[in-house]
């Protein structure tokens, strides 16, 4: 079946370029009108009924862009959609959930489709290849998640870095002089994904500023990785006692694999992580944690969408601070 990117390719111009040409919602020269169809009328392009129906007004529904790549934790994930949806449906909208890693060929298609209003676009990465497409799109967009360059975007999310940072003093005060961070899978910090590499940024900063002995080690979500990533700690780090977990999935397996090496919690070792209050709560040592705030990031997320939809002015960047709930997992250092 022809696409309105083949029509495009064979055309010269962009897929939005063909939805205007046939849609008439914004002026384009009679050149490229003529080129454009023509393409339609060699290729045999029909464009899809929904999408002339919705021409010139809206659908009521916003996409919410979030592609289940290696390395995702499908439970965070979900929280986050759950709250999308929720705040959507008080506005009247219902969401369409994208999770095919299409990339900028993906959001093309969506676009052009008319089927949507608005995007909000999660897994955002440092230097995300889709980024110079939103910022272009004649659809508005908001971003979970801080990229390297935000200017010409709007973005929402916890304060990544500053809660890396928050988790490494809170341990300082306590006299921990030897810390790690047990972080995302391999693949998320090889994509570069922004959260993953702010609490990095976050937690290196915060160690080196109170001169403690640190590391940085990845971790599959597994108890066979959380094991083979407590061994190594203790084999590189024998005189660690701190320690920050960035991934929810192995919360527990890594408690029970540093017991079973024989430090307990928070004896002989305390435990900071960066998930939701109800993990944090639930485990058999409850742990010092930074909450994720997945409710309000994602009600602000549509929330600012919703704003701009109304064509109403909002702020590029809303970074949410951390909140820090201590709990038993943490304790202050005992003197040898």
């Amino acid at each position: 079946m022809v696409k309105i990117t083949d029509v495009a390719r064979h055309a010269g111009v962009s897929p939005s370029t063909v939805s205007y040409a046939l849609s008439g919602k914004r002026p384009i020269s009679e050149e490229t009108r003529r080129r454009v169809e023509e393409s339609v009328r060699l290729l045999g392009y029909h464009p899809h009924a929904g999408a002339r129906a919705l021409a010139g007004r809206r659908s009521d529904v916003l996409a919410l862009v979030v592609p289940l790549r290696a390395g995702i934790d499908v439970p965070v994930v979900m929280r986050f959609a759950v709250s999308v949806v929720t705040t959507a449906r008080r506005y009247g909208h219902d969401v369409l959930l994208l999770t095919q890693e299409e990339g900028e060929e993906g959001l093309r298609r969506v676009v052009d489709t008319g089927l949507v209003d608005a995007l909000i676009v999660m897994d955002v990465q440092l230097h995300d290849p889709r980024l110079p497409l939103l910022r272009h799109l004649d659809r508005p967009s908001v971003l979970i998640g801080f990229p390297a360059d935000s200017d010409g975007l709007t973005c929402v999310d916890l304060d990544f870095k500053a809660a890396g940072e928050a988790c490494v003093e809170h341990l300082a005060r306590l006299g921990h002089r030897v810390v790690a961070l047990v972080g995302s899978p391999p693949e998320v910090y090889v994509r570069r994904t922004a959260f993953a590499q702010r609490v990095v940024q976050g937690f290196t900063a915060a160690a080196d500023r109170n001169r403690l002995s640190s590391a940085v080690h990845p971790c599959e979500a597994s108890p066979v990785a959380a094991r083979a990533v407590a061994e190594q700690l203790l084999r590189e780090q024998p005189a660690l006692t701190g320690v920050v977990i960035h991934n929810e999935a192995v919360l527990e397996p890594l408690i029970d694999a540093f017991e079973e090496l024989g430090l307990r919690v928070p004896t002989d070792l305390s435990i900071t992580a960066i998930c939701p209050d109800e993990v944090a709560e639930s485990l058999r040592v409850p742990v010092t944690s930074i909450a994720l705030p997945s409710s309000e990031v994602g009600s602000q997320a549509v929330e600012l969408l919703m704003r701009k939809l109304d064509g109403k002015a909002v702020p590029e960047a809303t970074l949410l601070p951390p909140t820090m709930t201590q709990r038993a997992g943490t304790a202050r250092r005992t003197a040898e």
